[in-house]
């Protein structure tokens, strides 16, 4: 059993930065690929950005240099830090171990304009 525990959300203005974590139980952290989901109010969940269990991200084109994934696995975390963020990003950010059906409980964020 693995737990995905986000943490990281909140309240920032239009430009400002957050940065989300997400930190797992057990020892098949490292050796899986991790994803940063966000759903809004009224649409489906998407992915945001994923990383590889080799450090190598990938992004959807919304968020792109302005969103960076990275993890550590000395600390089984996943982070996002989100820069230049904008009333659109406002959701509730997931954390998922992909390819597996081990989700967070999430983390909201709102930008205010």
């Amino acid at each position: 059993q693995v737990q995905l525990v986000e943490s990281g959300g909140g309240l920032v203005q239009a430009g400002g930065s957050l940065r989300l974590s997400c930190a797992a139980s057990g020892s098949i952290f490292r050796i899986n690929a991790m994803g940063w989901y966000r759903q809004a109010p009224g649409k489906q969940r998407e992915l945001v950005a994923s990383i590889t269990k080799f450090g190598d991200p990938n992004y959807v084109d919304s968020v792109k240099g302005r969103f960076t994934i990275f993890r550590d696995n000395a600390k089984n975390t996943v982070y996002l830090q989100m820069d230049s963020l904008k009333p659109e990003d406002t959701a509730v950010y997931y954390c998922k171990m992909m390819g597996w059906g081990y989700w967070g409980q999430g983390t909201q964020v709102t930008v205010s304009s």
